[in-house]
């Protein structure tokens, strides 16, 4: 199998010559990645202003800033927003032999946030009082990003990529940041339009969400998803990921970067590894293990990242023969 059609078999379920990878050289990947600054405006900084005019900084060294502070927080102050043309020549060019580059790996793209954007703009609990008190601002711009995506996707539809992700960051230790019914009235019917999209223009639907969201995987499947990028599992349970979608979702997940590759020791890690694949993985799919990509800012250390690689590197061959 070529690296496309082992990544597309695993997401699908129709069986694999062996685990697909994502992990920095020397292990190799079968995935390529569009950098995200090629296209898009919803691109992150460390220190910097983005294309919205929203202020990043960093006193750390971690890949990512934060927002220093709101750009609105009345409404009637949207209008002076400078919403980034999505469809801006020079935003498009960038991509012309990213098919060719990519080769024969799959081809990752990314998509407009559904829910970060917003926050950044109007501040997180500004954002959640509204959809209380001006939900219909708020249904607005989300509109606003979901027509942001569709046209994403129409340009992303010319070079042929396999998979679309999104990243929206709803979870907290053990709840989501808003109720699930909220998140069901808001955004659930937003993504379903954003994943029937990617389906018509041949893509897999990912999503990059941290913390707790056991409450809306269940939904997520229900509108299309095909791929939960995840760098948690502890907090929801790997056995009860496994109970309850094992089978019905890949997971591209690396090891639990906050607890397991912070206290964890290399055997423990090793050790997760394993109950990775038996909760998660199945001899059709379901598993494409993955390491996180900014390991300084994590706190991690390359003794466990090497540790982590080999293991599923091993488990792969115990599984599928190589």
């Amino acid at each position: 199998m070529t690296s496309r059609e082992r990544v597309k078999n695993i997401i699908e379920f129709r069986g694999t010559d062996r685990y697909a990878f994502d992990f920095p050289e020397p292990y190799g990947s079968d995935i390529y990645w569009e950098t995200r600054n090629h296209t898009n405006p919803d691109n992150r900084l460390a220190n910097g202003i983005d294309e919205w005019g929203c202020k990043w900084e960093t006193k750390s060294s971690t890949e990512y800033g934060e927002v220093s502070e709101p750009l609105f927080t009345d409404w009637a102050d949207f209008d002076k927003i400078k919403i980034p043309d999505i469809n801006a020549p020079w935003r498009w060019e960038k991509l012309k032999g990213m098919r060719e580059a990519a080769g024969d790996k799959y081809l990752l793209v990314h998509g407009m946030s559904l829910y970060e954007r917003l926050y950044f703009l109007h501040g997180l609990e500004n954002t959640w009082m509204d959809l209380y008190e001006e939900p219909e601002k708020v249904q607005m711009f989300l509109d606003i990003l979901v027509n942001m995506n569709l046209e994403a996707i129409k340009r992303f539809s010319t070079i042929h990529p396999d998979g679309y992700i999104i990243g929206d960051d709803w979870g907290m230790q053990k709840q989501l940041m808003i109720s699930p019914d909220m998140w069901r009235k808001f955004w659930k019917p937003a993504y379903a339009k954003v994943f029937e999209a990617c389906h018509q223009a041949g893509m897999h639907a990912f999503l990059h969400s941290c913390g707790y969201i056991v409450d809306i995987l269940d939904d997520l499947i229900e509108i299309g998803l095909d791929v939960y990028h995840t760098d948690q599992q502890q907090n929801m349970g790997l056995e009860v990921l496994g109970e309850r979608f094992r089978g019905r979702l890949t997971f591209f997940a690396t090891v639990d970067i906050q607890n397991m590759m912070i206290n964890g020791s290399v055997q423990d890690v090793r050790n997760y590894c394993r109950d990775m694949d038996k909760y998660l993985g199945t001899d059709r799919g379901g598993l494409i293990p993955r390491w996180y990509t900014d390991p300084v800012g994590a706190g991690h250390d390359w003794e466990k990242i090497n540790a982590m690689c080999q293991e599923f590197l091993a488990i792969s061959k115990e599984r599928f023969g190589q």
